[in-house]
């Protein structure tokens, strides 16, 4: 099968690994970001660089945005020099970003109204998995799109869950996204509670690992906590704000989460504390180390 030529929109934590699997798979790669700096190692590695989302989508067959917000997104699609206006015909779009369902509505209705179709395909994994080509993708949108692009996102995942609808992936996202920022704020607190206990600190953890509490979240996370690795597997902020977007999707549902009001309290918290910037497993210095008023 001829291998389509894909734009690559975002060249951060994930973008990166995603570019770079692209590229080993010897797809026809162009990449944008908006710090250009960004680009400079793909190009050596045989992508071109384009200096605008414009630019990137010309002649593209798959535009893939990887991107941290709405905002990002909507400023990326439809701002000046936005990818969509420059996108042709027989072009897919894809939405990897983790967005709120109202844009990605929004945007597939743009994309309609231009003869284009959109996938809201945002993935599951971090940093190590966007590296290794082990992502997940959850799909929504039409199967026929999806059947166009799926060569090019095999060459970055393992796999490829196609959940219904366009919007499907999006919701899937943050409700994936809601549990894990829970469970990263519940392990926090309790952390700090056991560093408190008088208990042996690498005991407790291997009963609660190897016991009901215990998953790989919590395993990965609970080993960042403890060792200090500052290498930033997902973004503090991002967590911020992805309990915010689940909030507000479920709300349009009718469905309250208490939870995520009260993890998102505790992210906030360990944003204005200025660890906006790191790991989201930085969330638990702010209870080690709370700031006086």
């Amino acid at each position: 099968m001829e291998k389509i030529s894909v734009a690559l929109l975002g060249l951060g934590t994930m973008g990166s690994g995603m570019a770079t699997n692209l590229l080993k798979a010897d797809f026809e790669v162009t990449v944008y970001n908006r710090t250009a700096s960004r680009s400079e190692p793909f190009a050596a590695q045989g992508a071109r660089v384009a200096y605008t989302p414009a630019e990137a989508a010309k002649g593209a067959k798959l535009i893939l945005t990887m991107l941290s917000d709405d905002n990002a997104s909507r400023q990326t699609w439809t701002g000046q020099d936005g990818a969509l206006a420059a996108a042709e015909p027989g072009a897919v779009l894809v939405e990897s970003s983790t967005v709120s369902p109202e844009w990605i509505s929004e945007l597939a209705q743009l994309a309609k109204n231009r003869g284009l179709d959109l996938l809201d395909a945002p993935v599951t994994g971090s940093r190590a998995q966007a590296e290794a080509g082990k992502l997940k993708f959850l799909v929504g949108g039409s199967e026929q799109a999806l059947a166009k692009v799926t060569p090019a996102l095999e060459a970055m995942s393992q796999e490829i869950i196609h959940l219904g609808p366009v919007t499907s992936g999006a919701k899937m996202k943050l409700l994936n996204n809601f549990l894990c920022g829970v469970q990263v704020a519940s392990l926090a607190e309790g952390m700090v509670w056991l560093e408190h206990s008088g208990l042996d600190r690498e005991k407790a953890l291997e009963v609660l690992k190897t016991g009901a509490p215990g998953s790989p979240l919590l395993a990965n996370i609970s080993a960042r906590m403890t060792s200090g690795e500052n290498t930033v597997n997902f973004l503090l902020s991002l967590m911020a704000k992805d309990l915010s977007y689940a909030h507000a999707a479920a709300a349009q549902t009718g469905v309250e989460l208490t939870t995520a009001t009260n993890a998102k309290e505790l992210f906030d918290r360990a944003a204005a504390a200025g660890y906006s910037d790191r790991d989201m497993s930085a969330v638990v210095e702010v209870l080690r180390h709370p700031v006086k008023s």
